[in-house]
Order: structure tokens, then sequence, then C-alpha cells
């Protein structure tokens, strides 16, 4: 066979002995100069926390796991003496996992990543065997650039070995500013969320020393857990409900008997109640003791089954102190729940995959109740919501519209009393002690001051406040609660005392005919324009002798009364409640008018002619006026002599005159005859039955229909609509436009203007018009109002 060898192989074989040879007898030659051999050592700092960390190279040190000891290596040669030297020290992060505590921080490829709270490492196991996800490992090739709003290069369940080294730079990036820009995508939230949740669960269980470290971690861990729901719970319900249940995990050891009446901790928003709640109610029912009203809100305020209206949010404060107050009233004290069969427990189960094999964590809690799987609490908790938001709605709908007015006068007059702030609910009892049991006359602006700052007195809150008012039993004229047209600022109120508990129905058919005539008498009275006390004290004696009335009624009336004399009314403001009297009662009202008159002695020409206007409204004849002037200044039949007053005369010196008794007891008949007259003119007369008419019988008019008028305001007539046309062609008119207008269609100013007001209150609960002069067309009412 070894002749079958190639010479030339030969050849070689003998060529390398030679050498090997040579080198041999040279190196043993040469090994007593030598200096000893040893490894060059890498220089000092060739790795850093601080430094990039490229992809390792592929040898056999770098294959090796992270476990691997840094003790000496020797390294023989055939010299007797051995020579040694150490494997460098791998770069920081290498090697097994570290948690980092709570602001501890570390750089991983030029970036610096504040607060801790993450493992770094390249080996971190799981009880599944594989590389727990939340692992930073700095082995791992990190881009240039990345973007952590966009989820590109990140699975469902991420795990930073595994992501794109691109979506590891925009990882890192979030990280480095705080964990906490919202435009973060939940999976970046998520991963980070992987690691808390495996300090918790794993790394806590246990009694060495780790466990220890790690429970001792979970306060700053449940601070992380809150920020991070407070920014991303809403952007996930998967992420809010993990974390939630997390945060329970982390916090159940703080739990304990009676938790109904510790103070309550802040709860994140969640989908579900908290287990906490749902314990301390669980604890109620086992205590047999009320639900206190902050563990009833609290339950109200996170029970998905609970519909909350939008008061309950915007005005989250006032709700709060009112729930409190209807809670207690609307169910004695609380609520009593029962004790049910459905008993308390709570399961958690991890969001990483990597902790699936742990299995999932169950609590329970002995013989208490879930008392939330019962739907009668619910319901009951429901009612006391929707009477609490029903008394916030306008406060809430005009927060709605001002935000920036919550404090304002229009604002607090929509709240009830009892949430008024504490300086402006003494403003007002000091306000209320001047009315005590009489009567105060005040400006307008003058009773807003008292009370607070108001941006406009308009309709709305001058209506509010008249509510405000009779809520504290004080009436206020004029009466805007009842249709009265709103007064201007600088314009007189008069406010007064009612007693509790009586109610004054202002639309009662005696009442309506008793201001009626009062507001008919003053308009005469005043026609000179001096409304003397002399009248004062006639007009006040009359009503004080109608006996149909209530004691209310009168009050009302005299404060009326008062508030007339500073604003008297025109005639033409009254020629519309004046067109359904019957004949008799019209010329009732002419003749009492003519003794109103004559109450201070005398009738002046501008009463004469006034008294003739009356008559001419009341479609009574004005050549009646002097005749009867004549007869009531003539003294009736058996009693004292009276004064006889020419109806032209002069008036007597004030400090002569004195008011003939006898002839104003005279006068009361008259007067008892007109009430009784009045009292009935605003009640319906019923129908009598008409016999069927006769076949011959031409058959009837076709039945008129009203013209449509705009805004939806009905029951107006053609003239009406007209008029309401011509009002909203224009967004302000002065006084003097409008009587021309009312002029050429046939209409009273003043009637028309009341008329188109109670249509549109009827209709949008607010006025067309408001103001006198110049009148201005309520914007508001157009702008509501589809296009």
């Amino acid at each position: 066979m070894l002749a079958s060898i190639p010479k030339a192989v030969w050849i070689t074989l003998a060529i390398v002995a030679a050498i090997g040879a040579a080198v041999y007898i040279f190196s043993q030659n040469k090994s007593k100069k030598e200096k000893p051999w040893s490894s060059t050592p890498l220089p000092s700092g060739a790795f850093s926390q601080a430094s990039p960390v490229a992809e390792p190279r592929r040898t056999a040190v770098a294959e090796r796991e992270a476990s691997i000891t840094q003790e000496p290596v020797s390294v023989y040669r055939d010299a007797p003496a051995p020579r040694s030297h150490k494997v460098p020290t791998p770069p920081a992060g290498y090697g097994a996992a570290t948690w980092l505590p709570s602001g501890q921080p570390i750089t991983i490829a030029d970036t610096v990543i504040p607060g801790g709270l993450v493992y770094v490492g390249t080996s971190l196991r799981t009880p599944s065997g594989r590389p727990d996800p939340s692992l930073i490992d700095p082995s791992k090739k990190v881009a240039a650039r990345g973007d952590y709003s966009d989820r590109n290069g990140m699975d469902y369940w991420p795990s930073y070995s595994d992501i794109t080294p691109e979506a590891r730079r925009a990882y890192l990036q979030w990280s480095a500013g705080g964990r906490q820009d919202p435009t973060a995508d939940i999976g970046y939230v998520f991963l980070f969320f992987y690691g808390l949740e495996r300090r918790v669960i794993l790394d806590g269980s246990g009694e060495g020393e780790e466990a220890k470290a790690a429970q001792a971690d979970r306060p700053a861990i449940a601070q992380e857990i809150r920020r991070l729901l407070s920014t991303y719970g809403s952007q996930s319900g998967s992420f809010q409900r993990y974390a939630t249940d997390l945060l329970t995990v982390v916090e159940l050891n703080t739990y304990s008997d009676k938790l109904y009446a510790r103070p309550l901790p802040e709860f994140p928003d969640s989908y579900e109640l908290p287990l906490y709640l749902r314990l301390a109610l669980g604890q109620c029912a086992m205590a047999n003791v009320p639900v206190p009203a902050p563990l009833a809100l609290a339950w109200v305020r996170r029970d998905p089954n609970i519909y909350l209206r939008t008061p309950a949010t915007r005005c989250a404060e006032q709700f709060e102190k009112l729930f409190h107050e209807r809670y207690a009233a609307l169910l004695n004290g609380g609520l009593v729940l029962p004790r049910n069969k459905t008993k308390l427990k709570f399961l958690y189960r991890a969001a990483s995959a990597a902790l699936v094999a742990h299995g999932e964590i169950k609590v329970t809690f002995g013989d208490t109740p879930d008392v939330t799987v019962l739907t009668g609490p619910v319901e009951k908790l429901q009612e006391v919501v929707d009477v609490t938001t029903s008394e916030l709605d306008a406060y809430s709908r005009f927060l709605g519209r001002s935000p920036e007015a919550a404090d304002a006068l229009e604002g607090l007059l929509l709240l009830p009393l009892n949430l008024w702030p504490s300086d402006a609910r003494q403003k007002l009892d000091a306000l209320l002690a001047r009315i005590a049991d009489g009567m105060v006359t005040l400006q307008l602006q003058e009773v807003a001051a008292c009370l607070g700052t108001a941006q406009r007195l308009e309709r709305a809150t001058v209506t509010s406040l008249a509510r405000v008012f009779e809520g504290l039993h004080v009436g206020m004229e004029p009466d805007v609660l009842n249709g009265a047209r709103t007064p201007k600022p600088e314009e007189t109120l008069v406010l007064f005392s009612v007693p509790p508990g009586e109610s004054v129905n202002r639309n009662s058919a005696p009442y309506q005919s008793a201001a009626l005539t009062v507001q008919l008498a003053i308009a005469v009275a005043s026609a000179d324009g001096d409304f003397g006390a002399e009248e004062f004290k006639h007009l006040r004696q009359h009503i004080e002798g109608w006996t149909h009335l209530t004691a209310a009624h009168q009050q009302r009336l005299r404060a009326h009364m008062r508030y007339l004399m500073a604003v008297p009314p025109s005639l033409a403001s009254l020629k519309k409640k004046l067109e359904p009297l019957a004949a008799p009662a019209k010329e009732a009202l002419a003749k009492f008018m003519v003794t109103v008159a004559q109450a201070d002695g005398t009738v002046s020409p501008t009463e004469i002619k006034m008294l003739e206007k009356v008559y001419k409204a009341l479609g009574v004849d004005p050549q009646k006026v002097f005749g009867d002037v004549h007869a009531v200044a003539a003294a009736p039949t058996g009693t004292p002599s009276a004064q006889t007053v020419s109806p032209i005369a002069p008036k007597p010196a004030a400090a002569g005159f004195q008011l003939d008794a006898a002839r104003i007891a005279a006068l009361q008949h008259d007067t008892d005859k007109v009430s009784a007259l009045l009292s009935n003119i605003f009640t319906e007369e019923p129908v009598e039955a008409q016999p069927p008419a006769p076949a011959a019988v031409a058959a009837p008019e076709p039945e008129e229909h009203l013209p449509e008028a705009p805004l939806g305001l009905r029951g107006l007539d053609a003239a009406h609509t007209a008029f309401v046309h011509q009002l909203l062609s224009r967004p302000q008119w002065t006084r003097e436009e409008l009587l021309d207008l009312a002029s050429d269609l046939d209409l009273m100013l003043d009637g028309a203007l009341e008329r188109v007001n109670e249509a549109a209150f009827d209709a949008h609960d607010g006025p067309l018009t408001e103001g006198d002069d110049p009148i201005t067309i309520n914007r508001d009412l157009l702008e509501s109002q589809p296009t």
C-alpha cells in the first residue's frame, strides 16, 4: 500500500517534519531567555452602562450562559512554571437579570431610562421556560430610530427579545420619557406592565429574602400602576381591567374588617366595581348596618349598572353633597343590604403569556356575600340618583352654556339653597332679616347686589330669583312667576313675607278680579300724577274689606298696590283683561273707579279724562262719567252731610282733610257688588245645550284657520302673526317705531307684546321681546330654532 502513495506526498510530509523539528530545537535553545507568556488585557472601561451595545460575535464565549463565573483560567505549556489570565468583565446588564428598584436609572443603547421598576439582563426564565417578555436584554440589537405611537414590529403579546430593533428603540425612548406619553401604543405599556406583574406574582411569593424585597416594592408598584391607569386606562379596556386587578392584588394585604367604617381610598376608573367596594358592602351586609353615604356614593359612581346623567359629572361637587342628603332622606338613614347566598371571591389571571403556567390567583372571603349581584339595592340607588340629578338639571345646563360663570348669581339661583356657598347664604339671610314679617321696597339691581354678582338681569334670572324667594316664604312684586313684565334693573321690586303654610293661588278668579280692580284704580288715581296718601289709604281699606279674599291674597294685593304706585299701569295694557267682562260687571267697575277717584275728596280734570278712557275701554258710555262723579260725591241719604265736591274743584289742603268714614261705609256695598261681579269673569261658564238646528238653516260657515306664525307660536290671529313677522325682521326697535307698527295693524302695542310673549313662553319657555325702550328681540330664542 505504501508503494501506491504518490511521490509528491512523501516529499511534502518530509518537509513538514523537518520544519517541526527545527522549530522545537529553536524553542528549546531560547526558552531560558524569554519572559513568561500572558494574555493582553483589554483596556479598562471598555464597557460601561453608557456604552452602545452592538450584536456580539458568535464565539464560544458569547454563546455561553450569562451565569459563567469569572475565576482565573490557567494556561499550561511544557515549561514547569504555569501562567494565567482573567476573562474580561462583561458589559453592564449582561448576565443574570437584575431588578432595578424605583428611582434607579440605567443606560441602554445610549438611552438613559429613569425610574427603575424594570428587569435588565440576558437571562430571566419564567415558569413556562420561556424568557420573560419584560426583560430588557442589552445584547439585543437596537435600531437608530423608532416610533412608539406605531405598533409595527410587535405581536399581540409582545416580548422585548422578539420585537424588531425599531420597536426596541421605540420602547426605550418611551421609557426614557418617563412612560407617560399618552400617544404611545398600548403594546409598549403592556411590555412594561409584564415586569410589574412578574415582580408582584413571582418574586413576591414565598418567605425568602427575595420575596421580602419584592413585597417592599409593592407601594412603589401600586403608585406606578395608578399613574399608568390615569394615562392609559381610558385607551384600552383590556389594560384597564388587568391593571386594576393587579392593583387589587398589590393592596389586598391592606384590607381589613369594617372597611365601611374607614375613609375610602381613591379608585381608578374601571368598568367593574372594585373589590374593595364589594368587600366593604359585603361587610355591611354581614354586620346588618346601613351603607354609609360616602360608600353608597362610591358604589353609584363606579357601578356600570347605575346610570349617571350629565349633572352628576358636570356638577360633581354639588352632586356629592346633595346625594348625601337625599340618600339619607329617601332611604330612612341608609340602605340596609341583605345577606345573599353568592359568596364574594376574587380571581386574577396574569396578562403576561409567560406567567400562564403559574396559574390564577384566587382569593375568598369566608361567608361575606357579594351583594352587587342583587338588583334591588341598585334600583333604590338609581332612584336617589335620579332625584338628585333632576334638582341639578337647570344648574348643569347653565354651566354647559357658561362654564366660567359657576359662581355668578344666575347660577346660584338655580341651585338648592343648601348648596349655596356660605358667603352667598349669609348675604341672603341678611336680606331676609330686613323683610322679616313686613314689606321692603328695593330696586332690582339692589336686590341682586345683596346676593352676588349677576351678569345680566334677564327674565330667566329674575324668575329664578322669585322662585328662591317663594321657597323662603317671601313674595315678590311684580309677579313674574305669574306672567308679569320683567322689571328693569333700576325699577322697583316689592318683597313681602308670606306666612308659612299659606299658598297664594294667583290664578283664582277672586284674586284675578281683585288684582284687575287694583290695577284700574291705580291707573285712574295716578292720572293726575299725584297718587296721594289718602288715595292709597282708601284703596288699602277696600282691599282689607274684601272678605272673600284670604289673608295671603290681601298681603300680595297690598304689595302689588305698592309696586303699581312706583310703576303705574297703562290703560292700554289692561284693555285685554277687560274684554271678557259682562256688561253689568263693566258698569259696576266703572262706578267703582269713580269712588277711587273721589277718595281724596276731589276729582281733577286729568282724572276726569282718565275716567272717560276707562269707561270707553269698558264699553260704557263716557258721557256718564260726570253724572257718576256727582252721584258718588253726593252724601248718602240718612248719613251725616258729606262734603259735596265739584269734579273740577281744586283739592283741599292735605293738613285739614279728613276722609268721610260714613260715605266710605255707604260705598262699601258698591265695592262688594263689584267684587262679586268680577269674581266670575275668569270662571268658564257652562255652555248651554242648544236645540238642533232645523234642516232649513243654512250651512255653517267654514271654520276659520289661524295663519301659521313663525317660531311655532300658536293661537295668534292674522294681525299678531304679521306683527311677529315684522318684529323678527330687525334685532331691535324703538318704542315709537313699534307704536307706529301696532297702529298700522290696528293693535295696542302693550297688549300685542304681551300676547306675543305669552305665546313665546308657551312654545319656548321664554319671551320673544325684552325691554321697554328700546325693545330687543330675544336672539337666543331665534338661534335655538332649526334652520
